[in-house]
């Protein structure tokens, strides 16, 4: 399994970088190789990613989330296999601290190679990035919600 960790600092308070990070079905927007986020429940979202040529689907659960400051999940279904975290930290009133450290588990020839190769590091780097930038530019989020998932509840 591989460890990924990325931070970006962001020019906007920590409940806009926050929100729109809850906006899963917008990950397509700056996430490279993600086709498509549907958000099932408050806690479940279904994946459809193309990475290589190679398309993937594949469940995650959210198991932790607190608003403004952190959200986890892991897959639970599907063709991929990855957890992970990403934290919100408040800089100041106009800046936030952004980190997300992702477990994954390459599946396939393609992902193990792109692996060990370091493209999936890449991606998620330059995703980061893209969020970055994304939210920078719209200058708010597109959505909300603030809701509290408790691990193992």
């Amino acid at each position: 399994m591989s460890t990924i960790k990325e931070t970006v600092e962001v020019d906007v308070p920590v409940h806009t970088a926050y929100n729109q990070w809850t906006q899963f079905e917008t990950f397509p927007d700056f996430m490279e190789g993600v086709e498509e986020v549907r958000q099932l429940d408050d806690r479940h979202n279904h994946w459809t990613t193309k990475i290589g040529g190679v398309q993937r689907e594949f469940d995650t659960e959210i198991i932790d989330q607190l608003p403004d400051e952190r959200i986890t999940w892991r897959t639970t279904s599907g063709d991929t296999a990855q957890k992970g975290s990403v934290r919100f930290q408040r800089v100041d009133n106009t800046h936030t601290r952004v980190e997300l450290v992702m477990e994954v588990e390459p599946s396939g020839t393609v992902e193990k190679a792109a692996d060990m190769a370091g493209t999936l590091d890449r991606r998620v780097k330059g995703d980061m990035k893209r969020f970055k930038q994304y939210i920078e530019q719209r200058g708010g989020e597109s959505g909300a919600w603030r809701g509290r998932i408790r691990p193992g509840g």
